[in-house]
């Protein structure tokens, strides 16, 4: 497990980072990412996302399930200039009521989609908190790439930086969690990213069925995030290795912007 992983200020900050380094800039060739949005964050956490939109003067709110995150997140703001513009709400979006104050021009969407139950449904829920022509933005690391199942938060360190393995089946795969030391509450939140992974394929199916068009979509060989974690610079997934099923195996995050056809 990374040392990062404890150090919430540290994950806000890294958050922060790549969302203005380069979130920004790919909604950006879609729609003027100005004072005049109103952005909300599903799965906000402390809301690290926000805070480039924030720094821009954009209205923002996060929702996130988990009352600490929200709280730590509160803390971060404190001393924002521009706190007034946010808002963080500790609430599952399914009991987030269709407010008429909570619609959106843009929806952001990190290193979240992958671990939400029926993904189907949800992006049916999603639709009424977009105000017409808003815009969603996914990032998620795709399923069966070296690091899907996020298994760098296993505390053994062989575990934590061994590939692929989380694509073993089930039984496999708890039985050496298990026999590696991994305790029994880690072992269960890696196996429900196990049952909600997504890939590239059921991604895609999803947005056509719930009536999404992908705007723009780019298949990334080295993540965006992986400057500020790692110190390697985002590369693109080049055009002969982008084959159906196999890049799957590497391309190590997805960004797309969907909109309502």
């Amino acid at each position: 497990m990374q040392a990062r992983q404890f150090d919430r200020k540290q994950y806000f900050d890294e958050q922060a980072f790549t969302t203005e380094k380069y979130v920004i800039p790919y909604i950006n060739e879609l729609m003027p990412v100005t004072a005049a949005l109103k952005v909300a964050e599903i799965g906000c956490g402390e809301g690290g996302n926000l805070k480039p939109f924030l720094d821009k003067g954009c209205t923002v709110v996060g929702i996130d399930l988990s009352d600490w995150k929200i709280a730590e997140g509160l803390k971060f703001y404190e001393d924002h200039p521009l706190k007034a513009n946010l808002k963080l709400i500790n609430k599952n979006i399914y009991d987030v009521n269709d407010d008429p104050d909570l619609k959106f021009d843009l929806i952001i969407m990190r290193d979240t989609i992958e671990h939400i139950p029926n993904q189907d449904l949800f992006l049916e829920h999603l639709k009424p908190f977009l105000k017409p022509g808003g815009k969603v933005f996914f990032a998620f690391p795709v399923w069966c790439m070296p690091f899907g199942g996020h298994q760098q938060m296993c505390t053994n360190k062989f575990l934590s930086t061994l590939p692929w393995f989380h694509i073993l089946p089930k039984f496999m795969y708890r039985f050496i969690l298990k026999s590696f030391g991994e305790t029994d509450s880690l072992i269960e939140a890696l196996m429900e990213i196990k049952d909600t992974r997504l890939s590239i394929f059921q991604f895609k199916k999803i947005l056509a069925h719930r009536n999404y068009k992908i705007d723009k979509q780019t298949y990334y060989l080295i993540n965006p995030n992986y400057e500020v974690k790692f110190k390697l610079k985002p590369r693109i997934l080049p055009w002969f290795l982008n084959i159906p099923y196999l890049r799957d195996f590497i391309v190590t995050a997805m960004y797309a912007v969907a909109s309502l056809e």
